[in-house]
């Protein structure tokens, strides 16, 4: 069920972000993504994968943590399900297989940047091995508010 991303999979791709960007602050992006930037981030990620279960139910994918040399061992990553695929074992899974993945790519460390009104996000994190390292007050805005963000990681 989880497998490499490929282009066909933009537009489900695309529409479970899409869903997220307009309806939550799980995410501080504004603007959804399009077509070109799903396969962007597709061709460019050294890991995107997807939970296919008949179709497309979910994705992670892991990127740069930060430009330099100096951070070249540690990644950020995404981790989005279809809204009726919570708690079905999938994020879970995709999230393991995300971070066996960066460790056979010699990555060192994998980051989580959390809303803080993700309730679910930060407990999801905490059951795959991440702990809570900053809350960084009010640098996201989403919704005419600001959001405190939680810095989560996991050593690999």
């Amino acid at each position: 069920m989880i497998r490499n991303a490929t282009q066909a999979d933009i537009e489900p791709i695309k529409n479970i972000y899409n869903h997220y960007i307009r309806t939550s602050t799980v995410t501080f992006l504004h603007d959804q993504k399009t077509d070109d930037d799903v396969s962007g981030d597709i061709r460019d990620d050294d890991a995107f994968l997807v939970w296919d279960d008949g179709g497309v139910q979910g994705f992670a994918r892991y990127f740069p943590f930060r430009g330099g040399a100096g951070y070249r061992l540690t990644v950020e990553h995404t981790i989005l399900l279809a809204p009726d695929y919570a708690g079905k074992g999938a994020g879970r899974a995709l999230m393991n297989a995300l971070c066996d993945r960066a460790k056979d790519n010699g990555k060192h460390s994998i980051f989580a940047v959390v809303s803080a009104e993700n309730d679910a996000g930060v407990l999801f994190h905490e059951k795959v091995g991440f702990e809570q390292v900053a809350r960084l007050p009010q640098v996201g805005n989403k919704f005419d508010r600001f959001i405190d963000a939680i810095y989560m990681q996991r050593i690999l």
